[in-house]
């Protein structure tokens, strides 16, 4: 009988990750380990093994990786879901929030990679799927620092990806649009509003608010990450969404003062 393949996902408590851990549960072939900050207990319902994670926290990756390897004995796939948007000016963004974004949505993912690398190269090969956005290919107003932290991410798995290969270890990218998940709920503003902003900022996240509550089911990241892990040799880089896929393409088509121009304008920030 073949063994199952093992999938640690990251921030499987809702929106991508629930959607990707309940279908690759769902197929049979997959053993799926979750997590969450409050996990409690095994998820038998959806056939998903949820753990205690903080990606901010060394200890806790540590932990995490380690009950995995208890239990399983190897991890195949590792997929860096977890994160959260912190949305504000950057000059109402005090710094210790910035630092914040940047340790759950870039050392998080740093964290994991270095914890199940060293099992990946003994057992000659793996997988690892990181979860960027749309912002980390064109950065929103008022989004800055999430933006900034979603490029990192882009940055980090082109030079991880090169450094990897030669162990039989794949490292691709997901880059989502706007779809309707908890995130819209669960965005964090900053603290230091300034009323200078307030006006543009508001309707600004409005109108992401809008777009995202409108937009297509997490269902369809579950489907690529399956292609994904079932392609012989995956690329970098997988767009996901319409916005994902033209806004990026009108950037390289248009003059750069257009492109800002249409930004604008889509935010109603052409005052």
């Amino acid at each position: 009988m073949r063994e199952r393949t093992v999938v640690l996902i990251t921030g499987a408590s809702s929106g991508f990750g629930e959607a990707a851990a309940r279908l690759l549960a769902a197929r049979g072939s997959y053993r799926v380990f979750g997590t969450s900050r409050r996990a409690a207990g095994d998820n038998a319902q959806g056939g998903v093994d949820m753990l205690p994670l903080d990606v901010r926290s060394d200890a806790s990756v540590a932990a995490c990786v380690d009950a995995v390897m208890r239990r399983a004995g190897r991890i195949n796939v590792l997929v860096n879901n977890a994160g959260y948007t912190l949305a504000g000016a950057v000059e109402e963004t005090a710094i210790d929030e910035a630092k914040a974004q940047f340790d759950t949505n870039f050392f998080g993912v740093a964290r994991m990679v270095r914890a199940v690398l060293p099992a990946m190269r003994a057992q000659g090969g793996g997988r690892i799927v990181n979860v960027s956005s749309l912002a980390g290919l064109v950065g929103v107003p008022f989004h800055a620092h999430y933006s900034a932290s979603k490029f990192a991410i882009e940055g980090l798995s082109e030079g991880l990806r090169q450094e990897v290969r030669r162990f039989g270890i794949h490292v691709s990218l997901i880059e989502p649009g706007d779809f309707k998940t908890a995130v819209t709920a669960a965005r964090e503003r900053a603290a230091g509003g300034l009323s200078a902003y307030a006006a543009a900022r508001d309707r600004a996240l409005d109108i992401m608010a809008r777009a995202e509550q409108s937009g297509p089911d997490p269902i369809r990241f579950a489907e690529l990450l399956l292609q994904i892990l079932q392609a012989r040799r995956p690329r970098l880089r997988y767009r996901l969404g319409n916005d994902a896929v033209w806004v990026p393409r009108a950037r390289r088509l248009v003059p750069e003062s257009v492109f800002e121009w249409l930004m604008r304008a889509n935010y109603e920030m052409n005052e």
